[in-house]
C-alpha cells in the first residue's frame, strides 16, 4: 500500500455514514431487539402540581402480559441519588430533589408517577391506562414573572421560594456610561419555549449481563459517557459495570444532552427484574417529558452616542427553569452571559440573571444554548437602537464591530474571543444579498403603498464554542472537563483505527476523522476507521454538544494522529540507518534526503507490530492516545441576512431570500458545514416564525402533538445562500472553531428583523416570536388604531 498525494481536509468528500443511513440499514436503539425484553411505560401527572395521596397497580398487573408495575415509593429504594443538577452556577443556588419516579408530589403535567413493565409494549401502555391515582391538587404557576411576585404558589414548598439563582457580571462603568449618553434604548424580548423534536425520539434499552453482573445500556443519546457515569451514580452501581452504547442516533440538538428519569428507571428495573428492559419516547412523551429549550424574559437597554455608538450595554434576564433542574438547566442562561455584547466594542457591560422555578417541564439545552438566547437580544435592539436614530440597521452595526483581531481580545463581557474579523464577514453578506438594492425596493414599495410590504433582517453573531477548557468550566461551576480523549491506531494490515471520545448524532465524524487522520498519516480516508459512541471501545470521552466535536475532538484526533507520525519516524530512521533529522515525510512515505531510500508509514507499521528491528527501548505497536484540553473556547462568527415579504392585509411573511456568511476558521469537510448551517438555519427560522410550546391555565400542554406544534416545512424554507471568511483560531494547531450552532443563532434574529422592518413604517416597532400571521396582522391594525 501506499499513500495518495492528495490532501483530503478541506474537500467536500461525500459522508460515509449516509449510505446506510439513505438505504434504511442504520441501528436505532428502538430497532434493537432483545429475546425476552420487557417493554416499560410510564403513567404521567395529569396535573401541573398535587400531592400523590394514594397509587392502585391491582387492575394494570391483573392484565395478561403485565410482568411487573411500580408506584414511586415502590421504587425510592433502587436509587442512590436523585437526577443530578452538573451545573450548580451559584454556591447559594436551591437544588430540589428530583426522583426518576415522583413519590410525594408531582410538580409539573408529564412528572412520571408509576411504571409498568409488559411482554410488549401495547400492553404496557394499556396498562398504564388502567392504574388509579388519588392526587391532592396544589396551586401552580407557569410564568416566570408571576412566580417571583410575593404569595406566589411555590414548585416546591420545602425550598420556601421559587427564586432558584441570581448570577451577576459587570465591567466598566456602566452607570456612568448611561449618565453620559445622547440616547438611551430599552427593550424587552421574549424567548418562547420551544420543543426540540428530534426525528427520533428518545429510547433506552438495558440488557443485564448474568454471569459478569454488570449491563449494557444503549440509548439515544448525545453523551453515553456521562450516561455511564451518572446512571452509575444514580442507581449506586460501578461504573465499570456499565457499557453504553450510542447507536446511531436520529438528532438531538441538546435534548439528547442529559440523564433522563427513563434511563435510570430502566437500568434499576433491569437490575430488579434480572430481565433486559425497552422504554421508546412516544411524541406525547417528548413534548412533557423531554427538556424544553428556551424560555426566557428579556429585559435590555443599550446607551449610545447620537452618532450611534454604543457607551454601555444592561442585560437582565429571568430565566424559566421548570420544575427541576436537569443536567444543565441553570447554566444555559449563564453561558450566554459572554456574548449579549456580541460582536460589538463598547466600554461597559453589565448583566443579572435570576433562575425560576415554574410547574412547568424543565428547560435545558437546545441548538445554540444560551449563545442563541443573547443574539436574538443584541440584535433586536441594534434595530431598535438604529430606528431610535434615524439610521440604517447596518450602518449601526458596522460603527459598532470590534476591529480585526487574530489573538485573544478582551471583550466587555470581560472575556477573551480567540480572534475575529467582523467587517469582511458583514460586508460579504450584505454584497451577496445585494444591500443597498434592496433598500431601494423597500422604499419605492412603501412609497407606492404597496400591499406586500418588503423588508430586511441582520442577524450578527459571535458564539463560544469549543465547549469547553477544563478550568474555565470549573470557574462557573460546571462540573465536567471539557478535554477530549482520541486514539489512532495503525494496524499491522496498514489501515488506520481512530477512536473517538465524541458521540456523533449527525455530525459527520467518521467522514471528518478520516479526513483529518489521512491528511496527517498520508493514507486515503477509505483506510481509516472511525469507532465512537461505545463506551467499552472509547473508554474516556466528553462527547457532542456546545459545538465542541471538531475543535475539542478532532484536534485531539490530529495531534494524536501526528504523535503517531513522530514514533513512525523514529522507527524509519533506524531501519533506513539514518537520522531523523535527514527524514522528509510526504505522501504517506518517509525518505532520506538525497537518496532514494525510504520506507512507506505502512511498512513501519509492519515493523512496530513484528518488534525485531525497533530502536533500542522503543515499545511495539504504532498507536498513540492523546487528550486535548484546550486554552479557551473558539468563537465562530457570522452575518445572517433575511429579506421578508409581509401582506400588511393578512399578516402573513414569506422569506424571498436568505443569506448567511460565516467563520468557523479552517472548514476540514465545506459539504458538512452547509448541511450542519441548513439544519441549524432551519431550526432558526422554525422558532422565529412558528414554534412555540403552550399550555393553559392549569399547566396542560396546548401543543401536545405535532397536529397542534408547528414546524417549518420544506415549503416555508428559502433557498439558503450560503458564504464563508476565514479567521483561524489560534486555540488550536488546526485553527477550526465549530459550526454546529451557528445556523440556528444567526437565523432567528434576521428573521424577526426582517418581519418588523416590513411594517415598521406603520407603527409596527415590536413582534415576539412567533411571527405567525395572526400575531402580525395584529400587530398592524393595532398600530393603525
Amino acid at each position: 500500500m501506499t499513500a495518495t498525494a492528495e490532501k483530503f481536509v478541506g474537500q467536500s468528500i461525500p459522508r460515509r455514514e449516509d449510505a446506510a443511513l439513505i438505504t434504511g440499514q442504520g441501528t436505532f436503539t428502538d430497532g434493537i431487539a432483545i429475546p425476552g425484553a420487557l417493554h416499560l411505560a410510564v403513567l404521567r401527572s395529569p396535573l401541573a402540581h398535587a400531592r400523590i395521596t394514594g397509587v392502585d397497580l391491582t387492575a394494570a398487573l391483573a392484565l395478561p402480559g403485565v410482568v411487573a408495575a411500580f408506584s414511586g415509593a415502590d421504587l425510592a429504594s433502587e436509587f442512590a441519588i436523585g437526577l443530578p443538577c452538573g451545573w450548580p452556577v451559584t454556591e447559594d443556588i436551591k437544588i430540589p430533589d428530583h426522583p426518576p419516579l415522583a413519590v410525594d408530589e408531582v410538580n409539573h403535567v408529564g412528572d412520571g408517577v408509576a411504571v409498568v413493565l409488559a411482554t410488549d409494549a401495547a400492553t404496557a401502555e394499556d396498562a398504564i391506562g388502567l392504574i388509579e391515582v388519588e392526587y391532592e391538587a396544589l396551586p401552580a404557576v407557569f410564568d416566570v414573572e408571576a412566580a417571583l411576585e410575593p404569595g406566589a404558589p411555590l414548585v416546591h414548598e420545602g425550598l420556601g421560594t421559587n427564586h432558584c439563582y441570581t448570577w451577576p457580571l459587570a465591567t466598566g462603568d456602566v452607570d456612568a456610561a448611561f449618565a453620559q449618553a445622547d440616547v438611551v434604548v430599552e427593550g424587552r424580548y421574549l424567548q418562547q419555549r420551544v420543543l426540540p423534536s428530534p426525528m427520533e425520539p428518545r429510547a433506552v434499552l438495558v440488557n443485564p449481563d448474568p454471569v459478569g453482573g454488570g449491563f449494557t445500556i444503549y440509548s439515544s443519546t448525545q453523551v453515553p459517557h456521562f450516561l455511564r457515569d451518572i446512571g452509575a451514580m444514580v442507581v449506586g452501581i460501578p461504573d465499570s459495570k456499565l457499557r453504553v452504547i450510542a447507536p446511531d442516533v436520529g438528532g438531538g440538538f441538546g435534548a439528547k444532552l442529559n440523564v433522563y428519569a427513563e434511563e435510570a428507571l430502566a437500568l434499576a428495573l433491569a437490575r430488579r427484574l434480572k430481565k433486559p428492559v425497552k422504554w421508546t419516547e412516544t411524541r406525547s412523551d417528548h413534548h412533557v417529558a423531554t427538556t424544553h429549550g428556551r424560555g426566557q424574559v428579556q429585559k435590555m437597554a443599550v446607551a449610545a452616542t447620537s452618532e450611534g455608538k454604543i457607551l454601555g450595554m444592561k442585560v437582565e434576564l429571568l430565566a424559566d427553569m421548570g420544575a427541576y433542574l436537569q443536567l444543565l438547566t441553570p447554566g444555559i442562561a449563564v453561558f450566554g452571559a459572554f456574548t449579549y455584547c456580541g460582536l460589538y466594542d463598547f466600554g461597559s457591560y453589565s448583566f443579572d440573571c435570576k433562575g425560576v422555578f415554574t410547574n412547568l417541564t424543565p428547560t435545558d439545552a437546545y441548538r445554540g444554548a444560551g449563545r442563541s438566547e443573547a443574539a436574538y437580544a443584541h440584535e433586536r435592539i441594534m434595530d431598535d437602537l438604529a430606528r431610535e436614530l434615524g439610521m440604517d440597521a447596518a450602518e449601526v452595526r458596522l460603527i459598532n464591530l470590534h476591529p480585526k483581531f487574530l489573538d485573544n481580545r478582551t471583550v466587555p463581557s470581560g472575556v477573551m474571543y480567540d480572534s475575529g474579523d467582523y467587517e469582511p464577514c458583514m460586508r460579504e453578506a450584505m454584497r451577496l444579498v445585494d444591500y443597498d438594492a434592496v433598500r431601494a425596493e423597500q422604499k419605492q414599495r412603501r412609497e407606492s403603498g404597496d400591499v406586500v410590504q418588503l423588508g430586511i433582517g441582520i442577524g450578527n453573531f459571535t458564539e463560544s464554542g469549543g465547549l469547553s477548557p477544563s478550568k474555565v468550566a470549573a470557574g462557573v461551576r460546571l462540573q465536567s472537563g471539557g478535554w477530549e480523549a482520541a486514539t489512532v491506531r495503525m494496524l499491522v494490515s496498514g489501515k488506520v483505527e481512530v477512536v473517538t471520545g465524541t458521540s456523533p448524532h449527525g455530525q459527520g465524524h467518521e467522514t471528518a476523522w478520516s479526513q483529518i487522520a489521512a491528511d496527517a498519516l498520508g493514507v486515503h480516508p477509505d483506510d481509516v476507521e472511525v469507532l465512537h459512541s461505545d463506551t467499552a471501545v472509547a473508554p474516556f470521552g466528553r462527547d457532542t454538544y456546545g459545538s465542541r466535536s471538531l475543535p475539542v475532538g478532532g484536534v485531539s484526533v490530529h495531534l494524536a494522529a501526528h504523535k503517531v507520525v513522530d514514533k513512525a519516524r523514529a522507527i524509519a530512521a533506524h531501519l533506513l540507518e539514518a537520522s531523523e533529522d535527514d527524514l522528509t515525510f510526504e505522501n504517506g512515505r518517509f525518505s532520506v534526503g538525497g537518496t532514494e531510500a525510504g520506507v512507506t508509514i505502512q511498512e513501519v507499521a509492519m515493523a512496530a507490530y513484528l518488534a525485531d528491528n525497533l530502536p533500542e527501548g522503543m515499545e511495539p505497536l504504532l498507536s498513540a492516545d492523546n487528550t486535548f484540553d484546550p486554552p479557551n473556547f473558539t468563537w465562530p462568527f457570522g452575518t445572517h441576512i433575511c429579506m421578508m415579504e409581509v401582506d400588511t392585509e393578512t399578516g402573513f411573511s414569506t422569506i424571498r431570500r436568505f443569506v448567511a456568511v460565516d467563520d468557523c476558521g479552517h472548514v476540514v469537510n465545506p459539504e458538512i458545514v452547509a448541511g450542519q448551517l441548513h439544519g441549524g438555519i432551519a431550526q432558526g427560522i422554525g422558532q422565529a416564525m412558528f414554534e412555540e410550546a403552550t399550555f393553559d391555565a392549569e399547566g396542560n400542554p396546548t401543543t401536545a402533538t405535532l397536529a397542534d406544534y408547528q414546524f417549518a416545512a420544506a415549503s416555508d424554507l428559502p433557498h439558503i445562500e450560503l458564504g464563508a471568511t476565514v479567521t483561524p483560531s489560534p486555540t488550536n494547531p488546526m485553527g477550526v472553531k465549530g459550526i454546529g450552532e451557528s445556523g440556528a443563532i444567526g437565523s432567528s434574529p434576521a428573521v424577526v428583523n426582517a418581519v418588523i422592518d416590513a411594517v415598521a413604517h406603520l407603527g409596527v416597532t415590536h413582534l415576539d416570536m412567533p411571527t405567525t400571521p395572526q400575531r402580525v396582522w395584529r400587530a398592524i391594525r393595532e398600530a393603525r388604531g
